[in-house]
């Protein structure tokens, strides 16, 4: 009863605010259901403003807690399902989003919907190729989604090959990049100061990242390794003094948000920008996110930690590559991955990272989200 008087109301308000006209060079922008200001819709909105483009465009941004954004002058907030919220959604004129939008939204024929998507490649199976691990009004919802899309962005060659097939997506796909990528393109040494300067970390300190994916069954801690010992083999493998940051899936950022693990370690999970994170990593470890594949761009040593590999397939998800037809060193235990880091080959990596670039047709230059700009200058012309 309670989700039909939900629906109910959701559907009247949309019809409501339907009524408006949409409104030329509006664009809304809602990155992870408003959870953050982060993801591709970010890197786009600061193109934006950094070719001050806010002066021809009308940018909206749907946040959670917009008054955190407050120091963002150049674009208007509107809290997520807030009547501002209904009137922006069905009044922008392009709609911009990294994940599936709710399925009260109702594009009209005017509008114009751009999913770009929150990965470049994935080793999880997503959408359509991971149909039984998903819920049926996730599915419901994907497919109402995917009819409305008028333009996804693809990473890589090998990323239109699964849309194509996963997505319920038989439209536009543009070939040129992650808008979030571009930063790692050429990573600015003003960037990582700024990011160490946040985390007050000193620009000599050296960061390895622990960044594993989402599990529908979260751990009391996440940290199955001793970080002293890592901290220690990392010293003598590559030199340097190091600190390794934790960050989580955003999905559990109030979970982890006040834990604090030891003086060599920093949470991070609240973080909101995770590029700007991979930016300044000198090591990625993670398991099974996409993350691997968007840390490949900078060519810096990244490690597969993966000790639930035969559980985590089996419930969970399954994967579009097998670990070893993947560059990345990996282990299954904090044995083999001291070994790792003791055997690291800088040269045989980096080999091994450009011919898994090849054959995956990756598209990042650095230039997505110019790309993207590009269209939208064309849909709002």
């Amino acid at each position: 009863m309670k989700e039909l008087i939900k629906r109910t109301i959701l559907h009247f308000l949309m019809t409501f605010f339907s009524v408006f006209k949409v409104k030329k060079s509006k664009l809304l922008f809602m990155s992870y259901y408003g959870g953050q200001y982060s993801c591709n819709p970010k890197y786009i909105t600061e193109y934006l403003l950094k070719h001050d483009l806010h002066k021809k465009f009308e940018i909206v941004w749907v946040l959670n807690k917009p008054e955190q954004d407050r120091n963002k002058p150049f674009f208007r907030t509107a809290k997520a399902m807030s009547l501002r919220y209904f009137y922006h959604l069905a009044t922008a004129q392009v709609v911009i989003t990294n994940h599936r939008l709710p399925n009260h939204f109702k594009k009209k024929d005017d509008q114009y919907y751009i999913q770009t998507w929150h990965s470049s490649l994935r080793l999880k199976q997503i959408e359509k190729d991971a149909g039984k691990a998903l819920p049926d009004n996730y599915i419901e919802l994907a497919k109402h989604d995917s009819h409305m899309c008028n333009l996804l962005l693809s990473g890589c060659a090998k990323s239109t090959e699964i849309f194509k097939r996963s997505f319920w997506y038989e439209g536009e796909i543009l070939e040129s990049g992650t808008p979030r990528n571009d930063i790692l393109v050429s990573p600015q040494l003003d960037l990582v100061n700024r990011v160490k300067l946040k985390l007050n970390l000193s620009p000599e300190k050296k960061v390895v990242l622990f960044a594993p994916t989402f599990r529908n069954k979260q751990k009391t801690t996440p940290l199955e390794f001793d970080v002293d010992r890592i901290i220690t083999t990392l010293k003598q493998a590559f030199g340097g003094e190091w600190v390794l940051l934790v960050k989580l899936h955003p999905h559990l950022t109030e979970m982890y948000r006040h834990t604090d693990f030891s003086k060599n370690v920093r949470n991070v999970t609240a973080y909101e920008d995770t590029q700007e994170l991979l930016a300044c990593a000198d090591i990625l470890i993670t398991d099974y996110s996409s993350l691997m594949f968007d840390f490949a761009i900078t060519e810096r040593p990244c490690f597969l930690y993966t000790p639930d590999i035969e559980q985590y397939t089996a419930s969970e998800r399954k994967l579009y590559f097998q670990l070893s037809d993947l560059p990345f060193p990996s282990a299954v235990n904090e044995e083999a991955l001291l070994v790792q880091f003791d055997r690291f080959n800088k040269q045989d990596y980096l080999e091994k990272l450009a011919t898994f670039l090849l054959a995956t047709g990756s598209f990042e230059e650095g230039k997505a989200s110019e790309k993207v700009v590009e269209r939208i200058h064309q849909i709002c012309s």
